[in-house]
């Protein structure tokens, strides 16, 4: 069973920086998409970044200018640095990979458990 395997959040100030983590628990066939979501506490996950393995990157607008996305394909890993971090960044976010664990296996979505993000003003 494939695992996603979050490591960064924290506790930071405003205006501070955090770097996520996130590795696939074992070797991989192929990944497609990855990326990153959050959820707030009371409201819908959403988007934050997006990643395809072409390295087509998608970000939310309350991001963009503020936070990057970026994989390693030899390690499985997407990374989101985020930099000018407000209040309002707080949430859990969550690592999402769309792949196919081994040869002959479909793709499909896998999750990470989350990690908490908290800015402090």
């Amino acid at each position: 069973q494939v695992q996603l395997v979050e490591s960064g959040g924290g506790l930071v100030q405003a205006g501070g920086s955090l770097r996520l983590s996130c590795a696939a628990s074992r070797s991989i066939f192929s990944i497609n998409v990855m990326g990153w979501y959050r959820q707030a506490l009371g409201k819908q996950r959403e988007l934050v970044a997006l990643i395809s393995s072409g390295d087509s990157t998608r970000y939310a607008d309350s991001v963009k200018g503020r936070f990057t996305i970026s994989r390693d394909n030899a390690k499985n890993t997407v990374y989101l640095e985020m930099n000018s971090l407000k209040p309002e960044d707080t949430a859990v976010y969550y690592c999402y990979a769309i792949l196919s664990a081994a040869m002959g296996e479909p793709y499909n979505a896998y999750w990470g458990r989350g990690t908490q993000v908290t800015v402090s003003s």
